[in-house]
């Protein structure tokens, strides 16, 4: 069922069926028509004239100029990839719990549990290892040239699947900010028997940290309900 025109905030309700599926795309997506309609009307053409004229054409200062525009209403994009926030660091929101909260809960040892996950595949005990965030294509090559030392626990972004593609099987462990455990970095780091959590969740960890990841929980379950799915995350403890 489409919605009633009322409802519709883009400016062509009879054009466009139905706005889109967020709100940043209907910003982009109304701003570009409005962009082409005042171009259109200025150059006095039909819009059959009009598609045929490289001169009317959208350049990439016109995107640029819009997604300033964006940004200038305090808007900041959700990164996907770490090395965005690095590379534009005022174009995205900081990354939540990449910074200590001071907040942690702590074990039954005392020690501070810095991040919960999503358990892919069960082992046989917990991994303790290193932590490493890989996020950059040098990080990646200076292991690959390198080598992977013993008992790192890789902890990457939503892209981290592909970046890390090429040692993937010679990490210790995995810890991903992202996805889920139906994610293709969950097919992979099935198939090469390497431990990883998905949807982690981090508060405190920093690189170099040594920890302890619960991979001896059991697998998560898609189907479970919300407060069952929190009981079963997988804890990631702090030991330095």
């Amino acid at each position: 069922m489409t919605e009633s025109p009322a409802a519709r905030t883009t400016p062509f309700p009879d054009k466009w069926a139905r706005v889109a599926g967020t709100p940043t795309v209907e910003i982009f997506h109304t701003a570009i028509r409005k962009l082409v309609a005042e171009r259109l009307a200025a150059s006095g053409k039909t819009w059959e004239e009009a598609v045929q004229d490289p001169a009317l054409e959208l350049t990439r200062a016109d995107f640029e100029q819009l997604e300033a525009d964006l940004l200038a209403t305090g808007y900041r994009f959700q990164m996907s990839a770490t090395v965005s926030l690095k590379e534009d660091p005022d174009k995205y929101r900081p990354v939540a719990g990449l910074t200590d909260s001071g907040t942690q809960e702590r074990d039954e040892q005392g020690r501070s549990i810095v991040g919960t996950g999503d358990n892919v595949f069960r082992t046989a005990e917990d991994v303790t290892g290193t932590a490493r965030f890989v996020s950059t294509v040098e990080s990646v090559m200076e292991m690959l040239v390198g080598g992977v030392p013993d008992g790192i626990i890789a902890v990457i972004d939503d892209s981290g699947g592909t970046l890390t593609a090429p040692i993937l099987g010679d990490f210790a462990g995995v810890v991903c900010m992202g996805g889920t455990i139906r994610s293709h970095l969950g097919i992979l780091t099935r198939e090469f028997g390497v431990p990883c959590l998905m949807a982690a969740v981090i508060d405190g960890l920093a690189d170099g940290d040594r920890v302890t990841v619960e991979y001896s929980k059991p697998a998560a379950d898609v189907y479970a309900t919300a407060d069952a799915a929190a009981g079963q995350r997988a804890r990631i403890i702090k030991l330095s």
